[in-house]
């Protein structure tokens, strides 16, 4: 396995193994405004939100790695400490990526990416009409983490009023991963789309208390057929179906063409369906 010592690389290796490592990133299209009006937009991958109640957002533009100078957006928010974060999806990735260039002071990159400014309600820099949603911010602190160049400055942002464009919603007026369609950095020019067949679910153990992996039958647990994420779901049942239960199957139509020879790859395909009661039903019927 490669080790990698942060002090034994320079700023611009370290940087990129760090962005190929932890990803991928949600954006944070960042708008603010100077002390003199004028707009500025830009893009950071450093961000999540990180609270609900009350319910924060941090993102980090980071000072040039190259000259060590720091982003617009910062100098603007220690001007106006305010902010706009646009969520980005598929449909504006490209005008994204050309809003991050690095313009002189004063250029309005809402004219040069071809965004549409949108007023804001409760903060003063613009939203982005084409953003899917968008959440005005208050700047409650800013944390510098460095002086040199590629050091991250925190800007801790309280969310006072969210926007969300109603067709990315679904029946229950929640955001619909499909519909929203999030790009998302991944390391170099690279970035991950949020849809499709990326997208996949895996049941929270929230409520239940999972038997673990360690109460799996080592019949089970030590099968060459079985990965590591169907073990994982196989051990997230709260209690194993009841020998009644399993016979019950056995008698079923769907328990026709099992035989212990592919009682396993059998089960496998009902856990790639989330179907893990009946794939614990199919592994219980044959024991050892």
């Amino acid at each position: 396995m490669l080790s990698i010592d942060p002090k034994e690389v320079t700023t611009a290796v370290l940087h990129s193994y760090l962005l190929g490592a932890v990803a991928p990133r949600p954006i944070a299209f960042a708008s603010t405004i100077d002390k003199d009006g004028n707009p500025n937009l830009a893009p950071f991958s450093f961000f999540n939100v990180f609270s609900a109640n009350p319910p924060i957002a941090i993102f980090s533009p980071a000072r040039s790695g190259r000259t060590g100078i720091t982003k617009h957006t910062y100098n603007n928010i220690k001007e106006v400490p305010e902010v706009v974060i646009n969520v980005v999806n598929f449909d504006m990735v490209q005008q994204v990526s050309l809003a991050s260039t690095e313009y002189p002071k004063g250029t309005n990159e809402f004219v040069k990416s071809g965004f549409t400014q949108l007023a804001s309600q409760k903060v003063k820099p613009f939203r982005v009409k084409e953003s899917p949603a968008q959440l005005e911010c208050i700047v409650k602190q800013v944390i510098e983490l460095g002086d040199k160049g590629g050091a991250g400055n925190l800007i801790i942002c309280e969310v006072v009023l969210i926007h969300v464009n109603e067709n990315v919603l679904d029946a229950n007026k929640q955001i619909d991963p499909n519909k929203i369609d999030l790009v998302a950095r991944m390391g170099g020019n690279w970035y991950s789309r949020t849809n499709g067949d990326a997208l996949f679910e895996v049941t929270k153990p929230l409520l239940n208390l999972g038997i673990g992996v360690d109460q799996i039958p080592a019949y089970i647990r030590n099968s060459g057929i079985l990965t590591g994420n169907n073990l994982g779901q196989l051990g997230n049942i709260e209690k194993l179906p009841t020998e009644t239960e399993v016979n019950e199957f056995k008698n079923s139509s769907d328990f026709k063409n099992i035989t212990k020879e592919n009682a396993h790859s059998e089960a496998k395909k009902l856990l790639d369906t989330n179907n893990v009661e009946n794939a614990w039903k199919v592994l219980l019927s044959f024991g050892q």
